[in-house]
């Protein structure tokens, strides 16, 4: 496979999605989160007027900005106003990580390995876009402590974990320490370099 090697972090809300990450850029993988993208694309103009015309005026902060929490409690509250969101930004996150793929690539010495965290990896079919796949889990009393977004209403609409865990290449029970963790990731990397 060419450089870098494309790999994908999903998982519930609370799983570990992020200090999954964390741990692959420690071990030398050059790493992006889709959630910090979605938040650049909220920065951008264009992004922030189709946000307001799908969702109201109510989405927009005192200081002109896109108020987050409103978004989060129109969206959580309106199935279809959700459903308008992500028809908007998941095409334009999916650009924006290829995009970042493309310009490591082309660097002279491109690193060997370059990770994804796309919580909806497979609820918005972008599996494609990847050449392997972590899910991370957790048990779901330890998502909630982590989390206080891992309500059981945001989750039913997700694809079930037994079914992200059996189309991955790899999966992580992230129930331990962050010891645990490293050696997990450790052992990714060396499978992903031989």
């Amino acid at each position: 496979m060419t450089r870098p090697l494309a790999v994908a972090i999903a998982g519930g809300i609370g799983a570990g999605k992020s200090e999954l990450l964390r741990a692959f850029a420690r071990h030398g993988a050059a790493t992006v989160s889709s959630d910090e993208i979605v938040h650049e694309l909220l920065r951008r103009e264009d992004v922030k007027g189709e946000v307001v015309q799908r969702l109201g005026h109510g989405v927009v902060a005192p200081d002109g900005s896109l108020d987050r929490g409103a978004i989060a409690t129109v969206v959580f509250n309106d199935p279809a106003a959700l459903t308008r969101l992500e028809e908007l930004l998941h095409p334009l996150v999916s650009a924006e990580y290829l995009a970042w793929r493309r310009q490591l690539a082309e660097l002279g010495d491109p690193p060997e390995v370059c990770v994804t965290e796309v919580p909806l990896l497979y609820e918005a079919g972008s599996e494609e876009h990847f050449d392997k796949v972590v899910v991370v889990t957790a048990p779901a009393g330890l998502r909630r402590s982590r989390s206080v977004a891992a309500r059981r209403e945001r989750e039913q609409r997700l694809l079930d974990e037994r079914e992200k865990i059996a189309r991955a290449d790899y999966h992580y029970v992230n129930d331990g320490s962050l010891d645990e963790l490293d050696a997990f990731v450790r052992s990714v990397m060396e499978d992903l370099t031989e």
